[in-house]
């Protein structure tokens, strides 16, 4: 699986990509308010790419659950305002691939516009009705990812009766529908920490093979996530080795894509589950 990108090159297969998150906002789960000012966030993006990240994905609005409290409401030109700025600074300095985390189908299109390559939308091109339209025409990937309600209501009935089938279906339709609109390409997430409980997620994350299926590339993001730490017994803030080793277990079952704030570290972590799985049995 290739993805072309206007002069830049997405491989999956080879070796699992990292995406570095970069949060323009100020109330992120875990590092919001750090990159508010477009320099920071700029600075902070090329420092990913200096780490070893193979693309960038840049959020102007937060997905944040409701424990940590509600997520500010952002309006297009907010949001706009946030991200246009980073991806047009990181643009001009770096061919690094760039996404944008937004369900918002004109933010989309002007991000592209000013340097993006490839739409992040969490609800699966379900909030925005013209999102697969501006995917379309600007032939641009879009990461299609499995989430229940919205950020305010998506907790609020973690209950499946088979989640890794009903997660699997939902993704399944959620590509037929891009395709049939004209979306050549799509990746698919199964949402670690959207619409799950905590042993929910710990058991999607031990059965993420399954979703190899779709024949599409598969993205994983459990970084810093409320799951792993509260298992832990830890906070937000020391949760960085559990998730490496979700990221090793997602590796290992043969993800294509991390989506993490760690890239340097998670990269070391994920190379070496490489260089095992490259061994010849002695």
């Amino acid at each position: 699986m290739i993805w072309e990108l206007g002069g830049r090159t997405l491989r999956f297969g080879d070796q699992i990509q990292i995406m570095g998150v970069l949060n323009a906002t100020p109330d992120s789960f875990y590092d919001g308010g750090r990159y508010c000012e477009p320099r920071v966030a700029v600075e902070r993006g090329l420092a990913m790419v200096e780490e070893g990240a193979a693309i960038v994905d840049i959020g102007g609005e937060s997905s944040r659950p409701p424990m940590y409290g509600a997520a500010e409401a952002v309006s297009v030109a907010e949001e706009c305002a946030r991200v246009l700025p980073v991806v047009e600074g990181i643009r001009r300095q770096s061919d690094v691939p760039i996404s944008v985390d937004t369900v918002k189908a004109e933010v989309a299109s002007r991000a592209l516009e000013a340097g993006a390559d490839i739409i992040n939308d969490i609800s699966a091109l379900r909030q925005d009705p013209a999102m697969a339209e501006v995917a379309a025409r600007a032939k641009a990937p879009v990461v299609l990812m499995h989430r229940r309600g919205t950020a305010a209501t998506m907790q609020q009935n973690t209950h499946y009766d088979d989640l890794p089938r009903e997660v699997y279906a939902f993704l399944e339709e959620r590509v037929h529908f891009a395709q049939s609109q004209g979306v050549g390409r799509v990746a698919v997430d199964p949402g670690l920490g959207f619409g799950k409980s905590p042993e929910g997620n710990l058991a999607l994350l031990g059965m993420l093979e399954r979703f190899l299926g779709l024949e599409c590339p598969l993205v994983v993001g459990a970084s810093r996530k409320s799951f792993i730490w509260k298992t832990l017994g830890l906070s937000v803030a020391e949760s960085l080795e559990g998730s490496l080793a979700a990221a090793a277990l997602a590796a290992e079952a043969g993800a294509h894509v991390l989506r993490v704030h760690d890239v340097a570290a998670t990269l070391r972590a994920v190379r070496l589950v490489e260089a095992i799985r490259g061994q010849v049995p002695c």
